[in-house]
């Protein structure tokens, strides 16, 4: 009878050993994750001596890297190789590389593939959404079925978000791809696969196939009448004068005597291209080219007759037999030159933050930002839903040096001192508070109901954020060193100034065409609709009356230091 009590004290005995281990080993590892986070420069070094930025080249366009038998692309798998200041190409796996291995690679980089029989799809089940399923269809570097936009989503790709996204832009299919990735063109370019490959489940349902490693599932979305097509990302981008003799160049013409400016940009959407060139009954597709340059663009007087609302083909009255006025669209249609990005190839040894307060559009500008540069930005924070939708640098330790930026949301001396220079993104106060209300209701994209607007928690988030609006913008610029102040409203008015004032600041080279690029892919995926508001005034006089004091202090504190005050319309009235 002593002996099985003995053996169980004994037991007991290492088991709580055993515990109070694993408690050290956990706090332990707790305390160097904070002593890391906090870390900061003992000795403030003296402004003149802060190292200079460093000079970045503009990126390639097109990166290939080496990955096991898995396409290199910059958003996902891409493993960038760096040699000598450059990232150097790897080389491609060969073409006999076995499927397994690449579910291997992915396995481990995504944590998405299933391998259990009941994970797996039912290959001939019917579609329950209203598009078409077309097959299973090859995806990879030199076989690319849908050359349209794409949308990354980790953790809720369904198939409808995917068909539903392709179809407001204005393409005909919806491709999904490793369970999480929306692919949207206008044809199929490349041969079927067997269903067999395209067995992933979509990570934000069951029952329906959404593609596999270098495999897209195909969708045709629900055709929309012409003209009725709803168009998300069409850009227009000024009235171009243009040689006669360079028309003849454009793949696409159209002559349509009832031409509008909708169904041009269809027609080109349609084509897969860039740019839509408009004078009815003319209707031009192309690519971009020195011909739409910025610097080119003329008055918009000039197109002024041009709306596709009238009957008339006529000239306009300024048109010489040689030129001709013409509006110039940028259609939803993707620009690949913008679309690869990477990791900065060498350290840099200045750290730059993206500052705002919460809800001035960071998230936004650090999707431009990346767009023209063609590097990632990185975070303060980790934010598992902005790295699902493509924001790598996320993952990436911040104070790495390779990332061109790093968000931040902090406001206190020893956070601002970690940096070398900053750019302040400051937004109106009253739309600032708006937009991060309604994250914290509904998420990133959405909206807070009329109830949560009416409930006692916004009094409380009022009272206690508009004060951090103001104290965020004067401390760093009180301790900020080397600092660049931009205003959200002014980035929305003049984007491609701004974008040059941004770039030169980064000291990162830019090119026309990134510029472009930026410019028609402005909105991406990630910034939250303005089209549902509070049916009422959430602000009170109360709230005002405070908010209005704290718009007067910090633009006089904008002006003390010699730097444009807040526009205009801040301004209480």
């Amino acid at each position: 009878m002593v002996a099985p009590f003995y053996r169980l004290h004994c037991f007991l005995k290492r088991a709580q050993m055993l515990l109070l281990c694993l408690g050290i080993a956990y706090l332990m590892a707790g305390s160097i994750l904070l002593l890391q986070r906090s870390s900061i420069r003992v000795s403030q070094p003296n402004l003149a001596g802060l190292p200079p930025l460093l000079s970045l080249a503009a990126p390639p366009t097109v990166l290939r890297a080496v990955g096991l038998g898995v396409r290199a692309r910059s958003r996902w798998a891409t493993v960038q190789s760096v040699s000598g200041g450059g990232a150097k190409a790897g080389r491609h796996s060969p073409a006999s590389r076995s499927l397994g291995v690449q579910h291997l690679h992915h396995r481990w980089f995504h944590n998405l593939l299933p391998e259990s029989p009941e994970q797996r799809v039912s290959l001939h089940r019917s579609s329950r959404f209203k598009g078409t399923y077309m097959g299973c269809f090859l995806h990879n570097a030199s076989d690319r079925a849908l050359g349209g936009t794409m949308l990354y989503d980790l953790r809720k790709m369904t198939s409808s978000l995917c068909q539903d996204t392709c179809s407001e832009s204005g393409y005909q299919f919806a491709g999904l791809e490793y369970g999480a990735e929306c692919h949207c063109g206008n044809r199929i370019s490349s041969p079927r696969a067997p269903e067999e490959d395209c067995s992933l489940v979509c990570r934000g349902e069951r029952g329906s196939p959404c593609g596999g490693v270098g495999r897209l599932s195909i969708y045709k979305v629900e055709e929309q009448l012409p003209g009725h097509r709803k168009f998300r990302n069409v850009h227009y981008r000024g009235c171009f004068k243009l040689p006669k003799n360079t028309l003849s160049t454009f793949p696409i013409y159209s002559l349509q005597p009832n031409l509008t400016t909708q169904s041009c940009i269809e027609t080109c959407t349609d084509k897969e291209l860039l740019l839509a060139v408009f004078k009815k009954p003319h209707c031009f597709c192309t690519w971009t080219s020195s011909l739409f340059n910025i610097n080119q663009q003329s008055d918009n007087q000039q197109c002024a007759g041009n709306t596709g609302l009238n009957h008339t083909g006529t000239s306009s009255p300024t048109a010489s037999p040689e030129h001709d006025y013409y509006q110039v669209y940028h259609t939803p249609v993707l620009d690949s030159r913008c679309k690869e990005r990477m990791f900065l190839p060498q350290r840099s040894s200045s750290l730059v933050a993206l500052s705002s307060f919460p809800g001035a559009g960071n998230t936004w500008v650090r999707h431009l930002i990346e767009l023209v540069t063609g590097y990632y930005t990185g975070s303060f924070y980790f934010d598992g839903t902005l790295y699902n939708r493509g924001f790598k640098g996320e993952k990436d330790y911040w104070k790495s040096g390779r990332s061109v930026c790093v968000k931040t949301h902090e406001s206190g001396q020893k956070e601002i001192e970690m940096f070398d220079s900053a750019i302040l993104l400051i937004r109106n106060p009253y739309r600032s508070l708006v937009a991060e209300y309604n994250r914290k209701c509904a998420g990133h994209l959405g909206h807070a109901t009329d109830a949560q607007w009416k409930s006692k928690e916004w009094p409380e988030f009022v009272s206690s954020y508009a004060p951090w609006w103001a104290s965020h913008a004067l401390s760093w610029l009180k301790f900020g060193r080397r600092l660049l102040v931009v205003h959200y409203e002014e980035l929305q008015r003049a984007l491609l100034p701004q974008l040059r004032v941004i770039t030169a600041f980064l000291n990162v080279t830019l090119t026309e065409e990134r510029l472009l690029c930026a410019q028609s892919n402005q909105d991406g995926h990630f910034k939250r609709s303005g089209a549902q508001r509070p049916s009422f005034d959430p602000f009170t006089p109360d709230m005002r009356q405070m908010i209005d004091s704290f718009i007067g202090t910090v633009d006089q504190a904008l002006q003390s230091r010699n730097i444009s005050g807040l526009p205009q319309e801040y301004l209480p009235r």
